[in-house]
């Protein structure tokens, strides 16, 4: 019963600080994207979803499902264990060959998650360079700081996409040392952009690898979809490419892609890869299905960034605190968490609109929004609902209307 009382007091504190999570129950339902079940408490009830990290829509996709469906009947449901015991089923041999020639590399490795492939991506490519020092953005995802930790390094956290800094730390070090810069091409909460071709410049003026993380930019920038190192004509100067297949190619897994030797390092000194069982044939099937669709068709990102600039210019039109980016990220800044997460309910109970607060820990104190993520399938009807249900909570709640104002107090 002690125990019990020690994991109860923790939990006591996530709600004082207004931290706890509470997960709505949504059935999604393909070829009606973004439209969903919530079942609430007071039992089933359509909604839309505006804040999914599926950003193009391709969960939902013929040909994706269409893989899917046809490898499960033809190679099962799973993959049988790990690689190392079962073999590599051939559905993730050609994922990974697609995942290398996307981003322009050598070769690929395949991981259970986008998180895994940071945390040990990051982590053994460190401790496999002796004496290495890794240079890491400020607002790296959790994964890649998990990822630092893990690699028993010293490290070194420049100020974000402060390249001035950066190469203040990297003048610090002797030219001979290891160093290994780790950052996001676009950083989710705030959608900024790093300065991809900055950053590389000083990798090859101090002697540091680069290891970029595109997990919300690939498949939805550059040509073919290969990121924004590839849009910014920097893929070439990047020794590490990180991401992910769960988000602009709807389905589950993370990545690196890099040269031959390190992947194969990678490959034989990573715990997370080694010891984990494999990614189903019908997924790895799905996911190849996803690229190889983004890489010829350009109609998903450009009707996404469409629906994104016309999101972004609805809502300062209605004079709300949307915070300015240079993506198809649009966080609506509310600036405490109570309140964010009193906006996020009345969203989903009084419009049918499910957006998620975003509090503390995934952002600072005082940052709290609301991250939404418009779609290729969010119409125009869709975008006046959207702009009409923040008004009315903005006005039940009294929040501030305009970014700027709530930045200044």
């Amino acid at each position: 019963m002690i125990y019990d009382h020690l994991f109860f007091t923790a939990l006591a504190r996530l709600h004082a600080e207004r931290r706890y999570r509470v997960f709505a129950d949504l059935e999604r339902i393909a070829g009606c994207f973004p439209h969903a079940i919530w079942h609430s408490p007071d039992g089933p009830r359509p909604v839309v979803i505006w804040c999914s990290n599926d950003y193009l829509g391709m969960g939902q996709h013929p040909k994706v499902i269409g893989a899917m469906i046809e490898t499960a009947i033809r190679m099962g449901a799973g993959a049988g264990g790990t690689r190392n015991i079962s073999g590599t089923n051939h559905p993730l041999v050609e994922l990974e060959r697609e995942v290398a020639d996307l981003h322009g590399k050598e070769a690929a490795l395949v991981f259970t998650s986008g998180y895994v492939s940071n945390e040990s991506g990051i982590a053994t490519i460190a401790k496999l360079l002796p004496n290495c020092v890794i240079l890491s953005d400020a607002s790296n995802h959790n994964s890649m700081i998990e990822g630092v930790r893990r690699a028993g390094a010293e490290r070194k956290i420049w100020r974000h996409n402060d390249v001035g800094h950066l190469e203040e730390l990297l003048a610090a070090e002797e030219r001979e040392r290891p160093k290994l810069i780790v950052f996001e091409a676009l950083y989710s909460m705030d959608g900024d952009v790093a300065p991809v071709n900055e950053i590389c410049a000083l990798a090859e003026r101090y002697g540091a690898m680069t290891y970029i993380d595109e997990v919300h930019s690939a498949g939805m920038y550059g040509p073919a979809g290969a990121g924004i190192a590839a849009r910014e004509g920097a893929l070439h100067r990047i020794d590490v490419v990180e991401g992910t297949l769960a988000k602009a190619f709807g389905c589950l897994g993370g990545y690196i892609a890099a040269s031959a030797e390190i992947v194969d390092a990678v490959r034989s000194y990573a715990p997370g890869f080694i010891f984990t069982t494999a990614l189903p044939p019908a997924v790895c099937a799905a996911a190849t299905a996803a690229i190889r669709h983004l890489k010829v068709s350009q109609w998903e990102r450009e009707r996404h960034q469409d629906r994104a600039a016309r999101v972004k210019a609805a809502l300062n039109a209605a004079g709300l605190s949307v915070m300015p980016t240079d993506s198809h990220i649009v966080p609506v800044m509310v600036g405490d968490p109570e309140k964010c997460k009193k906006a996020s309910d009345l969203l989903l109970a009084k419009h049918g609109i499910y957006v998620q607060p975003i509090n503390y820990p995934t952002v600072s104190y005082g940052t709290e929004r609301l991250r939404i993520t418009p779609t290729p399938y969010h119409d125009d009807a869709l975008i006046d609902a959207l702009v009409e249900a923040l008004c009315d909570v903005w006005r039940r709640l009294a929040l501030p209307r305009r970014y700027r104002d709530l930045m200044a107090g």
